[in-house]
């Protein structure tokens, strides 16, 4: 049994298996860039008007303050010349500044009888309610930086430098297992000794939030089936994610099938709770996450392991989150702890409040979770107001 920082470093030391993709920019949020983005041309490519107005050559107010409109600058169209600094332009916001101008004065703070403008500020500066050539990005600046995940407003800075596709990593093809003769599917009605199967569809839906797609399976108890049909999903798919079966039951198949198939046992069983029965191989480039059945289990593993292997191995760089526990609590087993929580800000902090449940087997109550704090295996004591890494999911 391998301890939880040892697991961690031994899956990230595996490549996940996928390619880099060219798609259009409607398809790329959620996804994770695979090059560097750069300006095209500086931003704004011009001195942008950043207010409905009037534009001014502002040395000349105090000489004058009211002014001859002397036309309008619309957005969208070439920037006019100022012919006289007794004169003024109205501007809209988004027009280039017109030549010979160097400010903006606000229609809130003017009133415009009979073409003048009378300006009722006391002083107007150069630059005032300008947005001033380049003051974003200079051209060839780098925007956006390989790894980084494309949110609505990456896809806004994406379109305003013309990246119609965008280069971005794919996931690699991916099979969710899980095992058990108690399962069976959502639309059936369980008997007594049954229940519904869960795991797969949160862990689809948990991948889902990331924009990997996977297909699910389901393998029935006998050693025959569980060895033939993962003989063949690893034909088919580059990630296996199985739930259930990893144990030491007297039907818990899928740790030798897997070594009978050729798959490199990594590690099996890692010092935590919940999780513990957890195995891990490869096989070529393959890789085999074989996960406990328990559903808490399941849903810490995905999230303390499997998701940041994935954006580790597409250059995502995502910051250590920590939470300040609420409530003094014990855990006495030599294992690291998963405490379900539930976080939130208070005074700038993030406390984290334990949230009683029925074990590893009690994912009704994750609806009142929203992440997992982790709790050191050299402790059994740990005190409100200590500091610990946080796990969220919501």
């Amino acid at each position: 049994m391998i301890s939880v920082t040892e697991a961690t470093r031994i899956i990230q030391q595996v490549s996940a298996p996928h390619a880099i993709t060219l798609v259009p920019l409607a398809e790329a949020v959620n996804r994770v860039l695979a090059e560097a983005v750069l300006a095209d041309r500086d931003l704004p490519p011009f001195n942008r008007v950043a207010m409905d107005g009037i534009a001014i050559r502002s040395a000349s107010f105090g000489t004058y303050k009211s002014y001859q409109v002397e036309g309008i600058q619309p957005a969208g169209a070439v920037a006019k010349v100022l012919l006289d600094e007794s004169h003024c332009l109205e501007v809209m916001t988004g027009a280039v500044l017109p030549e010979g101008t160097d400010a903006v004065v606000r229609y809130e703070d003017i009133e415009i009888k009979d073409g003048v403008a009378t300006i009722q500020l006391q002083a107007v500066t150069a630059g005032m309610n300008v947005h001033h050539q380049g003051s974003d990005a200079r051209q060839d600046d780098v925007l956006l930086t390989e790894g980084q995940h494309i949110s609505p407003a990456e896809v806004a800075l994406l379109a305003s430098v013309g990246k119609a596709e965008v280069k971005v990593y794919g996931f690699p093809r991916t099979a969710i297992i899980s095992s058990g003769d108690e399962l069976v599917d959502i639309d059936a009605a369980p008997q007594a000794h049954q229940i519904r199967r869960s795991n797969a569809y949160a862990l689809q839906a948990a991948m889902r939030e990331m924009g990997w797609q996977a297909s699910a399976f389901h393998l029935n108890d006998t050693r025959e089936e569980v060895l033939h049909e993962l003989q063949l999903l690893m034909q088919d798919y580059d990630v296996l994610i199985l739930s259930g079966g990893v144990s030491k039951g007297k039907f818990d198949f899928i740790p030798d099938a897997l070594t009978e198939l050729g798959v490199t046992k990594l590690f099996h069983q890692v010092s935590q709770r919940p999780g513990k029965p957890f195995w891990f191989g490869t096989v070529e480039n393959k890789v085999v996450f074989a996960l406990p059945g328990n559903p808490v289990s399941t849903f810490l593993c995905f999230y303390r392991y499997i998701k940041p292997w994935m954006q580790h191995s597409m250059g995502v760089k995502s910051a250590e989150q920590t939470a300040i526990l609420t409530s003094s609590t014990e855990f006495k087993p030599p294992l690291t702890y998963f405490l379900q929580v539930h976080a939130e800000h208070e005074n700038g902090k993030l406390i984290a409040t334990p949230i009683p449940g029925g074990g590893s087997g009690d994912f009704a109550n994750l609806k009142a979770v929203n992440g997992f704090l982790e709790l050191p295996a050299d402790r059994s004591a740990f005190q409100a107001g200590e500091v610990f890494p946080f796990i969220p999911f919501r």
